[in-house]
């Protein structure tokens, strides 16, 4: 049986070898700038935050309720409101657009509770808190909400007795599933516009065993920190939303065909594309068709790499109207995609 093991792993490993070596083209990645998923004017300098997510009178009771059968920790949903708009506070404060960020209180704004998004607030009262505040956008958590589900469970464990044999005792086990909800608005005062809406739902579980249910649920008390952290770290994030972020991205070019398309390959592995684009530029005049072909897709890539976006269209656009190079026509939208991200991403600088 070994023999015949090591006979398929052999087979295995040279098929491998064999697809590696007839494989024309390599993947590389490099580092893409995207846009900011929310557009923030300039003109919006002093910033205010405001926690609307505490329920209105009318919903109070039945907010109890929920957190009663949900066996939610008391003023879980507050605390952890009051952790996010921290955590906001600390991202905006970060930005150098802003000249001033500051939690609003005392607004009297309430939503409907049980983690739904309330009405928007009418452009009069977001018109008056601004102008009360000296503010010129708000930044509003419009509710926040914590859905828990509780799992216990006895299960038998084996423990040595004095005797040196083992005996079966119970040993109890409890899961708290915590679903934690919160949404957000971004209301833009100037230009009357919600620039911004935004929900974000993120799992947390806790678990703990012990001897007895007291020493089980004594186990999760960890539960609550994690919520305040969790909830931290959601408001943080949602202040970078009006950032642009980095992505990685892959990119295929062609290695095979020609010596000269192989000695590339080896200088772009070893990081110099610049030399490797010497010698695919050689090739673009090559009278095979094919290798001429490959070689002016691979100038797209260089140019991409460089940053030459309209040059890239050029040399894919010239590799599948004159060469036939059908990986290109793909590449040709991916390009065109990156440039009008670039014109949105200078419109935002």
């Amino acid at each position: 049986m070994s023999k015949l093991i090591n006979k398929f792993s052999t087979l295995f490993i040279l098929v491998i070898l064999i697809l590696t070596s007839c494989a024309t083209t390599n993947k590389m990645t490099m580092g893409v700038l995207e846009p900011a998923p929310v557009y923030m004017p300039k003109y919006n300098q002093k910033i205010g935050i405001i926690d609307r997510s505490l329920p209105s009178n009318e919903n109070a009771e039945l907010d109890k309720l929920d957190k009663l059968l949900s066996a939610e920790g008391k003023n879980l949903d507050k605390e952890g409101a009051h952790r996010a708009i921290l955590g906001l506070l600390d991202r905006l404060n970060k930005n150098e657009n802003f000249s001033e960020v500051k939690i609003i209180e005392n607004t009297n704004i309430r939503s409907p509770g049980s983690g739904v998004f309330p009405a928007t607030l009418s452009w009069d009262v977001v018109q008056n808190i601004c102008n009360q505040n000296n503010v010129d956008a708000l930044y509003v958590l419009s509710f926040f909400d914590t859905d828990s589900e509780v799992d216990y469970k006895t299960v038998q464990k084996k423990i040595k007795n004095p005797l040196g044999g083992e005996i079966s005792v119970p040993e109890h086990h409890a899961t708290i599933y915590t679903l934690l909800k919160t949404g957000w608005r971004i209301y833009d005062s100037k230009n009357k516009q919600i620039l911004d809406e935004y929900l974000i739902n993120k799992n947390i579980t806790s678990t703990g065993k012990g001897i007895n249910p007291a020493k089980a649920v004594a186990a999760i008390a960890n539960r609550k920190e994690a919520v305040l952290e969790t909830s931290n770290t959601i408001g943080y994030n949602y202040g970078a939303r009006i950032l642009p972020y980095r992505i990685r991205v892959s990119r295929n070019y062609f290695i095979k065909g020609t010596d000269k398309l192989e000695t590339a390959n080896r200088r772009a592995i070893a990081g110099n594309w610049d030399s490797a684009a010497e010698l695919w530029k050689e090739e673009v005049s090559n009278s095979d068709k094919k290798i001429a072909g490959r070689a002016c897709y691979n100038m797209a890539i260089i140019n991409e790499i460089n940053g030459n976006l309209d040059t890239a269209i050029e040399w894919a656009q010239k590799a599948y109207t004159d060469y036939e190079i059908k990986e290109a026509i793909n590449y040709i939208r991916i390009l065109k995609n990156r440039k009008e991200k670039n014109r949105v991403l200078n419109a935002q600088n």
